[in-house]
């Protein structure tokens, strides 16, 4: 099967890169969001980003405006009826994504792949719905998508081998690199990344040492682009939360377990750069 047209749900801040890397790389795609002012707020992240790779030379302002050219906006999924692959990048909510992927299946083409963007939830629960189980995986995309050159295949115990070359194949397309996981919580990457990060937290809240020193520690010590305090405020505080919940409930090793401090930090609305403030302040 070859894919022309990609459809992306969700157009935040992985919404958007994901659609920015799609259209760059010649596909149609059609993004949809829930209300104008998010579709609007997202498709000006994509008009950002490629305003920034014209700026640093990593493409032509004619490359740039062929690839916005080639991205529609849209509120409604019946837009992605002629879609060849969907990835759903909404909310990290089992039940949205439930209702996502149920309703793609009756509007999508037969063909049609259905992927989740999931950094943690089950990919195998969200195929459920569906009625296309074997055309169902996870493709993990990394935070900025359009930089960061790494994708994580997610593969249940349905998904089919023609899939996954497809989706190799589209994965190769994007220039990414790619590893693939089966579909247990957090993956390979967040499976590593999330306990280094929750014991960083620890050391920090049991006054071992200064925040700068954890990270000098690391960056200089393990070579590290960046300390995990700094990369907890990168990634975001709620959203690590969210997926060490979620790996806590599905195996109950006290190593997914959040500190207390974590959630705190989360109900006081310090989040890292997105709000501002986390464990350095960005305002």
């Amino acid at each position: 099967m070859e894919i022309n047209k990609v459809g992306v749900v969700g157009c935040g801040l992985m919404g958007s890169g994901i659609v920015e890397v799609c259209a760059r790389a010649g596909y149609e795609v059609v993004v949809r969001e829930i209300n104008d002012e998010l579709l609007k707020r997202g498709l000006g992240h994509v008009q950002a980003s490629l305003a920034k790779a014209v700026a640093r030379g990593k493409a032509s302002p004619q490359q740039a405006d062929e690839a916005l050219a080639r991205i529609q906006g849209t509120l409604d999924l019946a837009d992605f009826c002629d879609c060849d692959l969907v990835v759903e990048a909404a909310v990290e909510n089992m039940a949205v994504k439930k209702e996502v992927f149920a309703e793609l299946d009756g509007i999508l083409p037969p063909h049609a792949i259905l992927a989740s963007n999931t950094s943690s939830l089950c990919v195998t629960e969200m195929a459920s719905v569906t009625e296309r189980g074997d055309k169902v995986l996870g493709i993990h995309f990394f935070n900025p998508v359009p930089v960061f050159p790494l994708i994580e295949f997610v593969r249940t115990i349905l998904t089919s081998d023609d899939t996954m070359e497809v989706a190799h194949q589209f994965g190769a397309s994007l220039g990414k690199k790619m590893v693939t996981a089966k579909d247990t919580p957090g993956f390979i990457v967040n499976r590593l990344l999330i306990p280094y990060l929750l014991d960083a937290i620890r050391i920090y809240e049991t006054d071992l040492a200064s925040r700068e020193d954890i990270d000098t520690a690391i960056k200089l010590g393990l070579s590290h682009p960046m300390g995990p305090l700094t990369l907890l405020d990168f990634v975001g505080l709620d959203t690590v939360l969210f997926i060490a919940d979620a790996m806590f409930e599905e195996y109950k090793d006290p190593r997914y377990a959040a500190p207390p401090l974590l959630r705190r930090m989360v109900l006081a609305g310090r989040l890292g750069r997105k709000s501002g403030r986390g464990f350095y302040s960005y305002e």
